[in-house]
């Protein structure tokens, strides 16, 4: 600062000595002294630009004075001089008015480059953060953005901008080639083994200024309408359960007491085990669905597998008058631990148990059920097995869907119940079938 200020005082005594020795204010050059005040006025805060201007007004009324103690023959006057440092003022005063006008327009833009740096950092985040892949291309089809879920959707480890999207998928590209994006509609796209849901968005009127590509894995879309469906159900269940099962007691209650009257003939017992049968089937829909709402509850404690393994398998044979030998245990431990919610695990060994007891025993003889129990690579895996005819592989991807039963009696909510509790404590179900033949249900604790 103190050289732009000894560099502006060098200016004025300079110009002011090119102007006398030019002939004085009338040779012009006094208007390089204005240039010199503007040029202070705009490097310079406050006060000292005005100081600037006083000293060149000082500098041309110092001239104009030695002049007339020299009695040089001058043109001009004390006045015009008055008016040139008035002009200069004027100029130190508009400079500065500009000069704080360019900063605080510079300070604007500073903050809004923050803002707008901020604002973009935001964006990414928020971009990156979203379970929907998000994919972004030009008119060219090539990759300007390309978020964390759509590449795990497309099973791609990562991408350059830039690059055509040929590259990161063959499959997608040829459909964008192809497709009709100016009226977006969703389409199905079979890309790496997996059926992908594309929801197409254009950045403009036609795809040359970009599109928007919202890529999502089928089975996860229909996963999540299925439980919206699903919570729907349970809460609307939940809130009616009890306008359903006070008229159904009353039912039952009143059959049961109907079945004591000795006079009823047979057609009049064959109709109140209708009824018996159906009000049953009513309860167990109702007590499924309502458990649905209630899967989350987890309150997991450290069991000795056998031991629990042991006393269900007492309590399971008792509870449907089975020879023990029904249900055989077959374990490689007694001191296995699992972290594991005792309920919830009830539950899904006895929906698996009871799935056994219909659908895993031949025509003929008698159902058998094994529960097998191994340790392989830090985990420990239960096996829920029988050996009926086991299932088809046609309709092996459906067994988990909510209400699939192929029992003109059942639910459908049996395995899927299974499973959703299973998933609640960490636990992997899956199905596989059972050598030579039957079913086989296999849980993985986590270790």
């Amino acid at each position: 600062m103190r050289q732009v200020q000894i560099a502006i005082f060098i200016d004025i005594v300079v110009y002011t000595l090119l102007m006398h020795t030019a002939g004085g204010i009338a040779s012009g050059l006094g208007m390089l002294l204005a240039v010199a005040v503007a040029a202070a006025a705009l490097m310079m805060e406050g006060r000292l630009s005005l100081l600037f201007a006083a000293i060149a007004s000082l500098a041309v009324i110092a001239q104009q004075s030695y002049s007339v103690l020299q009695n040089q023959p001058l043109a001009t006057t004390f006045t015009q001089a008055g008016l040139l440092g008035l002009l200069f003022f004027t100029v130190a005063v508009m400079a500065h008015v500009l000069y704080r006008r360019v900063r605080s327009a510079e300070a604007l833009a500073a903050r809004r480059k923050v803002d707008i740096d901020d604002l973009s950092k935001l964006n990414d985040f928020i971009i990156h953060s979203i379970h929907t892949g998000i994919l972004v291309v030009d008119g060219e089809r090539r990759l300007r953005l390309l978020n964390q879920a759509a590449l795990d959707v497309l099973e791609v480890k990562q991408f350059r901008r830039g690059v055509a999207l040929a590259a990161l998928s063959p499959e997608l590209d040829r459909w964008l080639a192809r497709s009709n994006v100016s009226t977006p509609t969703d389409w199905l796209l079979h890309c790496n083994r997996r059926e992908i849901r594309v929801s197409p968005k254009p950045l403009g009127v036609d795809r040359a200024n970009g599109i928007i590509l919202y890529l999502r894995d089928n089975q996860e879309v229909m996963k999540e309408a299925q439980q919206i469906k699903l919570a729907a159900l349970g809460t609307l269940t939940a809130s009616i359960a009890h306008n359903i099962r006070n008229p159904l007691s009353a039912m039952t209650h009143a059959s049961q007491l109907l079945a004591e009257n000795p006079a009823l003939t047979d057609d009049d017992r064959h109709l109140l085990d209708i009824i018996r049968r159906n009000g049953a089937r009513i309860e167990d829909t109702v007590h499924s669905v309502l458990q649905l709402s209630r899967r989350h509850q987890r309150e997991p404690a450290q069991l000795v597998l056998a031991t629990w393994l042991e006393e269900f398998a007492a309590e399971f044979c008792e509870r449907h008058d089975l020879d023990p030998a029904t249900l055989q245990l077959r374990l490689h431990s007694t001191a296995v631990t699992v972290n594991v919610d005792p309920r919830h695990l009830h539950q899904i060994i006895a929906n698996l148990c009871e799935n056994a007891l219909i659908h895993g025993q031949r025509s003929g003889q008698s159902p058998l059920i094994i529960l097998r129990s191994t340790g392989i690579a830090g985990t420990v895996q239960l096996a829920v097995c029988d050996v009926g005819a086991g299932i088809a592989p046609a309709v092996v991807n459906e067994i988990f869907n909510p209400f699939y039963t192929t029992k003109t009696n059942g639910t459908g909510l049996g395995l899927y119940i299974a499973r959703e509790l299973a998933e609640t404590n960490g636990i992997s179900l899956t199905y596989t079938p059972h050598e030579p033949r039957g079913s086989c249900f296999l849980l993985v604790f986590a270790g």
